[in-house]
């Protein structure tokens, strides 16, 4: 394998663990009012105006696919919707640098391993040589996401204590609620691996083999806009929050939900290039790889904007985590 595609899929994860900045600047609108515009933007224009621009006749490429495949893509892009939404759900039980953990842990295994089981016997012979590192790869990278997650618990426990709150944990149902996110979070690369007859088609129209993959994008994220609109437009409805659109001085907060849907489409479109050039075995190690230096990434990002001021001994413990999935991502590079 050349080293461009796993250079992709590095820049990918920068893009990956820097767009929830944009969540830090939601106000003064509401959260569903700034997660609509944000999911209209990073999963129906973006990656519908980028496949446009790279792909001859996309529209023909994307409905010239059989409706089996089709149907699929979506499905799966639709359960990773349902999984994000439970990701929201679970952090009030169990904090957020718990939750962020499991799902990053079991979301990085889960989204390479079921393309890895569900390969044909062609593909997964050809992938036989390598396979002792793509196993022993994603388990260190589910180590390291483990040792930063629990470096984040304590970092919040510390600093709960050092304020003198505490927090309602609801473990059961958090851990449950945490792993259900992680396991269909995982959903949109097995969609993406689905779709790769999309892509075959608009390579067939004349699009560059690493461009080919965004058109696979434009039908998986149709299945994750409906379930994120349709959510986002009930709590509209619940909350009574229609109003917010039109709060004065929500101009940043506008900017922000589009910022960070370009950061966060061109994580998908940069990883589906590498994948994509990878062959069969970038459906298997490229979702970890990128989930797993987005997690040292955001911890940058978190530390620059000093979240883990006077957390010294949990801050160490997040660079040995930060160190293992280093280890990880050459282990799987070099598979």
């Amino acid at each position: 394998m050349e080293l461009l595609p796993l250079l992709l899929v590095i820049f990918a994860s920068i893009f990956q663990g820097s767009f929830g900045l944009g969540m830090k600047f939601m106000a003064p609108l509401k959260w569903e009012a700034w997660w609509l515009v944000h999911s209209i933007f990073s999963m129906i224009l973006i990656p519908t105006a980028w496949a446009f621009f790279v792909t001859p006749d996309l529209f023909s490429v994307v409905t010239g696919a059989s409706t089996t495949v089709i149907l699929t893509a979506m499905a799966f892009g639709a359960l990773w919707g349902v999984g994000g939404i439970m990701f929201g759900k679970s952090v009030p039980y169990i904090g957020i640098s718990l939750t962020y953990g499991i799902v990053m842990g079991i979301c990085s295994a889960a989204g390479g391993l079921i393309p890895l089981f569900t390969a044909n016997e062609v593909e997964y012979q050809n992938m036989a040589p390598a396979l002792p590192y793509i196993l022993g790869g994603v388990l260190i990278m589910i180590i390291g996401v483990a040792i930063t997650a629990y470096a984040g618990v304590q970092k919040d426990k510390l600093q709960a204590k050092d304020k003198n709150t505490t927090e309602k944990i609801n473990l059961k149902a958090g851990l449950i609620i945490a792993i259900l996110s992680g396991l269909l979070s995982a959903f949109l690369a097995v969609g993406f691996a689905e779709g790769k007859e999309i892509g075959e088609l608009a390579k067939n129209a004349g699009a560059i083999p690493r461009n080919a993959s965004l058109s696979i994008w434009v039908v998986v994220l149709w299945g994750g806009f409906a379930v994120n609109a349709i959510y986002a437009i009930f709590l509209l409805f619940k909350n009574n929050t229609w109003n917010t659109f039109s709060t004065p001085n929500s101009g940043k907060a506008y900017a922000w939900a589009i910022g960070a849907a370009v950061l966060w489409f061109g994580a998908l479109g940069i990883y589906g290039q590498g994948a994509t050039l990878m062959g069969k075995i970038g459906d298997v190690i490229a979702w970890p790889i990128m989930l797993g230096l987005s997690l040292i990434v955001g911890n940058i990002w978190s530390y620059m904007n000093k979240e883990w001021e006077g957390a010294k001994k949990p801050f160490n413990i997040m660079l040995s985590g930060v160190f293992v999935i280093i280890i990880a991502v050459v282990v799987m590079g070099y598979s």
